[in-house]
């Protein structure tokens, strides 16, 4: 098996350099309070648009293209281009009934026709192997123009969560490509209509023929500021009025407290990613024995972490997952540091002296590779941790690498202990479930969080075969191994952060990371 998801994410991350940061920036015309229009801040020109390709800004295409259903809070799935399904078979048939009344920015009718075009563009594809419902996919039946069936070889965990995914699942118009199949323009159902689009910004208008609730205002600007204090500086002049999100143009929490102090809107979602760190028992012998890992785990102050790097804003982590996941597991209180607990479980298993404690001659010295690129603060976070550690007679190396020579590092488990941020929704929890702990899952970017053949992976293929009720008994079985192994060292609950002028009202911040928050919002102009 392969997970490509973050290889797209990465990818298209990297694409920019300072000179198109800079220029980009220069070429930027604002008007000044449009009237009727939102401006949003993305961080890097919105990209290659087709649903089926992996290159472009989420929240981008979210504006345009829609799904079957979508992810709404909490992991509640809601109706979206389909109104009603129903999953039979043991999970191998999923009856679907489409919306009737849609139709595509260019007036072509979205019915079965148009649904049986665009799922047989990605479903069962090999390149589209990382989802199960592709991975498992049978055939598709017509049953009449707005009644289609999917037949899969296998029942499809989480089924209904991956065709609410951004891409490849989301629907395109049967116009918009080339008799060769080849994307030409993007086209969607959904409420915005792209109307231009270059390497300063991407301009939407309203589509007024949208089946459900259309925007307030009648146009979207979506501005390219690659650099964070231009985002900064750009919403204190009212230049924008939007800007933040995971995927859309972050914000630290520094820069948060600074717009919050000068008077502009900022929201902090508790958020659904979670900053772990990870164990390589492979690379660092002493990691082998559980004792030690513990130890780790309680010498941390993940509240002092949340201060330091977070500002507060984020949560310690007792969890993999939080509450705000689906199937999070039974939630638990995060661990407080505890030196004598710590040192004493280092004593046990061995670890003796000082000022670094030796077993067998050895000294008790362990490496943690960090990218600040790649998970931004994790170089403070880790020299946190370095001064923690050596406080119980650990010697903890930091070794900061540059974004590619992580993801190298962390697939060929260079390192012995190092930093994960989990998918979070709508990926979650099976996403990082399967791919950071199991063992036979081939991860071609990240490498794994904790792996036990013999031990791990059959709790997993249990969870991922359950159906209907046994989903949550089973997968608690994971988190309670990793729990009760002290497999992983869950940190904080990593916050979304947003922030916007005041002429926006109305606003919330969207169900997952991937998702563009233009919903609810009123301008008051």
């Amino acid at each position: 098996m392969s997970l490509n998801r973050r290889t797209f994410l990465h990818a298209a991350s990297a694409a920019l350099g300072m000179a198109l940061a800079d220029a980009a920036f220069a070429r930027i015309a604002y008007a000044e309070g449009a009237a009727g229009t939102l401006r949003v801040a993305i961080a890097k020109p919105a990209g290659n648009l087709d649903p089926q390709s992996h290159y472009a800004i989420w929240a981008i295409q979210d504006l345009m293209f829609e799904p079957l259903v979508r992810y709404g809070k909490g992991g509640q799935i809601e109706p979206c281009l389909a109104t009603d399904w129903k999953i039979e078979d043991g999970g191998k048939k999923l009856a679907l009934t489409l919306r009737q009344g849609v139709t595509f920015q260019d007036g072509t009718v979205f019915d079965a026709a148009a649904c049986k075009w665009n799922l047989e563009r990605w479903l069962g594809l090999d390149q589209f192997s990382w989802m199960n419902c592709s991975k498992y996919f049978d055939t598709l039946e017509v049953v009449d123009d707005y009644h289609v069936t999917l037949h899969f070889k296998e029942p499809v965990l989480a089924l209904m969560q991956e065709l609410s995914y951004t891409r490849p699942p989301r629907f395109l118009s049967p116009k918009s490509v080339r008799a060769d199949g080849k994307f030409v323009e993007p086209v969607g159902t959904g409420p915005w209509r792209q109307l231009s689009a270059d390497d300063t910004q991407s301009v939407f208008e309203r589509y007024d023929g949208y089946w459900g609730e259309k925007p307030s205002y009648s146009r979207l600007e979506a501005k390219v500021i690659p650099d964070a204090r231009a985002r900064v500086a750009a919403l204190r002049a009212n230049e924008i009025d939007l800007t933040g999100g995971f995927w859309v143009a972050p914000l630290t929490p520094e820069e948060a407290k600074q717009l919050d102090a000068a008077g502009l809107n900022v929201v902090i979602d508790p958020g659904n990613v979670t900053l772990v760190m990870a164990y390589n028992p492979d690379h660092g012998a002493a990691l082998k024995d559980p004792q030690v890992r513990k130890a780790i785990s309680i010498a941390i102050d993940r509240a002092a972490i949340s201060k330091a790097l977070y500002h507060g804003y984020a949560r310690p982590a007792g969890n993999l997952f939080s509450s705000a996941l689906p199937y999070a597991g039974t939630q638990h209180d995060a661990p407080v540091r505890d030196v004598a607990a710590a040192s004493g479980l280092l004593e046990k298993a061995g670890w003796t002296g000082g000022p670094i404690r030796t077993r067998g001659g050895k000294p008790l010295t362990l490496e943690m590779v960090v990218s600040p690129d790649a998970v931004p603060g994790s170089r403070v976070i880790a020299e946190v941790i370095q001064s923690e550690m050596k406080e119980i007679g650990i010697d903890l190396v930091i070794r900061s690498v540059d974004h590619a020579t992580k993801h190298t590092d962390m697939l060929e488990r260079k390192y012995d202990l190092g930093f994960f941020l989990t998918y979070g929704a709508p990926y979650d929890p099976f996403g990082t479930v399967v791919a950071l702990c199991l063992s036979t899952f081939n991860n071609d970017v990240e490498g794994k969080l904790f792996v036990d053949p013999a031990n791990l992976d059959p709790l997993i293929n249990a969870a991922t075969a359950a159906t209907g009720d046994q989903i949550e008994p089973t997968i608690q079985k994971v988190y309670d191994w990793l729990r009760d192994n002290d497999a992983i060292a869950p940190l904080v609950y990593v916050p979304s952060i947003w922030a916007h002028s005041k002429r926006v009202q109305g606003f919330t911040s969207p169900a997952t990371e991937y998702d563009m928050p233009y919903e609810n919002i009123v301008l008051a102009d």
